[in-house]
């Protein structure tokens, strides 16, 4: 059987960055990104699947700044919540599977206990929203697809809060950062590694549709921005540093133009048991980002 062909749209992305190489095992990737592509450009989305006939379409980009989307919805919109239902219709015009990313802003936080995939769905926010418009968009295309529910992405690269967090304790050495707010930190490079092994065996299934549906795809554990940042200090080494200090504040001392889910932690449980993978706490992934 010839290598399947991979679409991959996003490769400068935190997560497109790492699926470069994760996913090269398994096809031959073609790797894109603005502008050779641009996802609000719903005919052209279209045709670069139409006319590239691949096996696989992964869609790792996305409109993420959660705060600018609040005054540019309807962008946020046409690359969140429509590019993914016309990347969907292709694929199922082609019979690809695709992959699609969303986030845990799906959900309002209200839940004092890690989310499930049947969860009732609430966004806060405008990206929050637009994402959840593309799940449901995906779904409604009815074509064989792996839909990976994200949390607090960070990288060694990109824009994030762990290089924010590093660059500000070099500069400062009191940081504010808030305590109210519950997530599952989650690296780039493991989300990228899940999706191959996983993508693997759905490739490989007598059902091409045995594995399809929403997952959620996180470090296992969950702590607070606040708790996040002090770590990320911790294990800075002494020489790099001039933080002495992470002060906890909560989300109205700290008021953003979106607001996020107070909690919102992922029970990974079906992923895990689909997929037979485990999926390492955001500890010994933040221990690990830093030591490379």
């Amino acid at each position: 059987m010839d290598a399947p062909k991979i679409l991959l749209i996003g490769k400068n992305g935190q997560v497109g960055w790492e699926l470069q190489r994760t996913l090269s095992p398994l096809g031959n990737v073609l790797a894109v990104d603005y502008p050779e592509i641009d996802l609000a450009e719903a005919t052209a989305v279209r045709r670069l699947v139409l006319d590239n006939k691949p096996q696989v379409v992964v869609n790792a980009a996305a409109y993420t700044a959660v705060d600018k989307a609040e005054s540019e919805p309807d962008l946020a919109m046409l690359i969140n919540g429509m590019a993914p239902g016309v990347l969907a219709e292709a694929a199922k015009q082609t019979g690809a599977l695709l992959v699609h990313y969303s986030t845990d802003y799906v959900y309002d936080g209200t839940k004092r206990e890690p989310y499930v995939e049947t969860d009732p769905t609430n966004p806060l926010s405008v990206y929050g929203r637009t994402k959840l418009a593309g799940d449901q968009a995906v779904q409604t295309a009815g074509c064989n697809h792996l839909t990976f529910r994200l949390c607090w992405v960070y990288g060694a690269r990109g824009q994030n809060f762990l290089l924010t967090m590093m660059r500000l304790a070099r500069e400062r050495e009191t940081l504010r950062v808030v305590r109210d707010q519950i997530g599952s930190p989650t690296w780039s490079r493991m989300i990228a590694e899940a999706t191959a092994l996983a993508l693997k065996q759905a490739l490989a299934a007598r059902d091409p549709e045995a594995h399809k549906g929403i997952y959620h795809l996180t470090a296992s554990g969950f702590t607070s921005w606040h708790d996040f940042a002090s770590r990320i200090v911790e294990l800075m080494p002494e020489q790099e540093k001039k933080c002495k200090v992470v002060e906890a504040v909560t989300t109205p001392e700290y008021p953003t133009p979106a607001k996020r889910p107070a909690y919102s932690a992922l029970n990974c449980g079906k992923f895990e048991r689909k997929f037979g993978l485990r999926l390492p706490r955001w500890e010994e992934s933040l221990r690990q980002v830093l030591e490379s």
